[in-house]
């Protein structure tokens, strides 16, 4: 005997007690198996935040806390921003990664390469990796000149 469907309100709870989803994001998985279409899914994400189960402000900062280690800001805020994360809501978040990029960065750099190479070739590789992890041009020049942000 085959299992009775799964509710369009159990696939979304399931979804947000693994971790938490932006309403794009949520949005997308549940419309694959909407049977009314997008009037739906809409409802069901209102109530989902009128109720507290969704949150974009949650989500972000979830984001960011899983994010944060290993990439610098700009990447960070294109995945938001992929994640429908915008105005207001997103220049806070951009103010708020400001503030420990360089840090974030040396670190970066000390667990990947420990110290300054000893050729241009070197450092310019050391260079690409962090501003491809999306790090600012002004943290990356902190990270190679050795800038310790625990001696200050």
């Amino acid at each position: 005997m085959p299992a009775p469907p799964i509710s369009l309100k159990a696939r979304a709870l399931r979804l947000l007690s693994t971790r938490e989803h932006s309403r794009l994001e949520l949005a997308r998985k549940l419309a694959r198996h909407a049977e009314d279409g997008e009037e739906e899914v809409e409802a069901l994400l209102n109530w989902l935040e009128q109720n507290k189960w969704l949150s974009q402000e949650r989500f972000s900062e979830s984001l960011i806390h899983r994010r944060a280690a290993r990439y610098g800001n700009s990447r960070i805020v294109a995945e938001l921003q992929s994640h429908g994360i915008d105005g207001d809501a997103l220049q806070e978040l951009k103010a708020g990664l400001a503030e420990d990029e360089v840090a974030r960065c040396c670190e970066v750099w000390r667990r990947k390469f420990g110290a300054v190479a000893e050729d241009a070739e070197g450092r310019s590789k050391q260079m690409r990796f962090l501003i491809g992890r999306g790090f600012s041009q002004r943290a990356v020049k902190a990270a190679m000149r050795g800038y310790d942000p625990d001696e200050e």
